[in-house]
């Protein structure tokens, strides 16, 4: 898991009741926001959708580990601020940490600390841990004792301003403006973007009224051939485990973190030589 030490190194329950009240008004509201300067195009993405979203419940997020990190690519993260104002972003980079047998993990042994308790914790619940001492990643409980799966990156989609002012707060003065690829393109860069902070840790991402996942009302799922497994970042310490297929992301996504071009070399050959394959046996 992604751990760098210093130098060593809305609530209601999710139900339908919760969606029936809440009516599309959060979509609403930002319509509204934003009619004023007669320039929504210019802070949403133009791959955002103005239709209803559905808030994922504690179904969605009890799955093995492996398959909700997969599973959590293509849908939306969304963080409402203290002002009413909702950030959004879709999740295109995760990667996978299995629990005890894994040795890259928090919770490796099966070992449990006040640090790690999240993830001992019912799937859906939230784990934010510091790295460098001043920066926070943000995990999501799965089933399987210890198991999470890291947030790696965010496709921005609404509240991209916002998002920049968040990031640059953290960043030095004088510093380039960010592109929006950039504003979410690594663990530590989605929870500042999103104003993640420690607090959220043990909060329930299926009932909390400040973040939690919704579906993209465009497309209900990724094609398996859009999904890259790959390596893991940062965990090249960890013997076999640095090498094992456990980040996944969408193939040629901008806003992910690390692009591994040989294992999308590796895809499309296998891509080709099943399509002429295909051809000769029609």
């Amino acid at each position: 898991m992604t751990t760098r030490k210093r130098k060593k190194s809305l609530t209601l329950p999710q139900s339908e009741s919760a969606s029936d009240q809440t009516d599309g008004e959060p979509l609403k509201r930002l319509v509204q926001c934003q009619s004023d300067t007669n320039s929504v195009d210019h802070h949403l993405s133009p791959y955002f959708s103005m239709k209803e979203s559905v808030r994922l419940t504690y179904s969605f997020f009890n799955q093995p580990c492996v398959d909700l990190a997969k599973a959590f690519l293509g849908k939306v993260l969304v963080r409402k601020l203290s002002d009413g104002t909702e950030l959004r972003g879709r999740v295109v980079e995760t990667e996978a940490y299995l629990g005890g047998e894994d040795k890259a993990s928090h919770s490796a042994g099966g070992k449990r600390t006040e640090r790690n308790a999240a993830m001992f914790m019912k799937p859906g619940t939230i784990y934010v841990y510091p790295i460098y001492g001043i920066y926070l990643c943000m995990n999501v409980s799965s089933q399987g004792e210890g198991a999470a799966v890291l947030l790696r990156s965010l496709e921005p989609l609404s509240g991209q301003d916002v998002m920049r002012g968040m990031r640059a707060a953290k960043r030095k003065a004088g510093a380039k403006i960010l592109k929006e690829k950039e504003l979410c393109n690594g663990p530590s860069k989605l929870c500042q973007a999103l104003d993640i902070q420690r607090s959220f840790d043990r909060r329930d991402l299926a009932t909390d009224t400040e973040v939690w996942l919704e579906g993209d009302p465009e497309r209900e799922t990724v094609n398996a051939g859009e999904v890259v497994s790959a390596p893991r970042i940062g965990v090249e310490s960890h013997g076999e485990w640095a090498t094992k297929p456990l980040r996944f992301y969408l193939k040629g996504h901008p806003c992910v973190s690390v692009l591994n071009r040989d294992v999308e070399r590796q895809m499309q050959s296998s891509a080709d030589l099943h399509n002429t394959e295909m051809e000769r046996t029609v």
